[in-house]
């Protein structure tokens, strides 16, 4: 019997590599008893390569950040999933919290978490793969930052919130860009101020003795900064929305471009690729 030579099932089509990053948490709000907020998560990273075929479509989902706290004792909210369907989907980024009834209160899960607030409150859990936890609480009102996607949020330090966990780079686009960083945690008071946005687009925790927090920046999925607590006040410091998400895919230039896209992409060729980053929901036909 003659042997049939063995072929290895090496993929075929088009190589796409891709960027997906989620919407950011929104930060807490401050206001009350003089308590801070916490910063909102970053939204979750991914990146990958999958094989396309000529004709396939892919719907892309560009997630919103979530809204910052705007009243008295305001959680915010977690941001909104991006993905490109069957192929990848990132986790939006937990919310930052606030004031509940004087009990430990824990960040919100997410792509990166939101960070703890109270005594004994602990930063949300980041997924893994895509972002990192939260911080945790530091006494004297201080509350922890959200977690970015190369880092854990900073814990609150009993004089100043805790710094938004920092994000991570990607060159998909053709010059390094930094994604999803965390959002800075609030204080309280005659303290230090809240903490720094963690780079990658992380909203700033609000002003030494009161102060709303920072947005996190728009198609880079930064969480919200935390709003800052005025000492014997009752004014409303807002958090910080978080910021849109981002999508991203190249292929070599030697194959042809896409037949068709929605979403009105910014679509270059340079350097060997074609790139279409798409910074609203849409789709892509090969």
């Amino acid at each position: 019997m003659a042997l049939v030579p063995f072929t290895p099932a090496w993929p075929t089509g088009i190589p796409v590599e891709y960027l997906v990053v989620a919407g950011g948490g929104g930060g807490g709000s401050a206001g009350s008893s003089e308590v801070s907020g916490s910063g909102g998560g970053a939204g979750g990273m991914l990146t990958g390569k999958y094989w396309a075929q000529v004709g396939d479509s892919n719907t892309i989902t560009v997630g919103a950040g979530g809204a910052g706290g705007t009243s008295v004792n305001d959680h915010g909210d977690p941001g909104s999933d991006s993905s490109i369907s069957s192929v990848a989907t990132a986790t939006g980024g937990g919310r930052g919290i606030t004031y509940d009834g004087y009990v430990t209160v824990n960040g919100g899960d997410g792509g990166s978490g939101g960070g703890g607030m109270l005594s004994g409150g602990v930063g949300g859990s980041g997924v893994a793969g895509q972002g990192n936890d939260g911080g945790t609480y530091g006494g004297s009102w201080d509350s922890g930052g959200g977690g970015g996607a190369g880092a854990v949020g900073g814990d609150g330090t009993g004089t100043n919130g805790g710094a938004g966990g920092a994000g991570l780079a990607s060159s998909i686009t053709g010059s390094s860009v930094t994604y999803a960083g965390g959002g800075g945690g609030g204080t309280c008071c005659n303290t230090g101020p809240g903490g720094a946005g963690g780079a990658g687009g992380g909203g700033a925790g609000g002003a030494q003795n009161g102060g709303a927090g920072t947005a996190g920046t728009a198609n880079t999925g930064g969480g919200g900064g935390a709003g800052s607590a005025r000492v014997s006040s009752q004014t409303i410091y807002n958090g910080g929305n978080g910021g849109s998400g981002k999508v991203v895919l190249r292929y070599p230039d030697s194959y042809a471009a896409a037949a068709s896209t929605t979403g009105s992409p910014t679509i270059t060729v340079s350097g060997g690729w074609r790139v279409y980053e798409f910074d609203a929901s849409g789709s892509i036909t090969f």
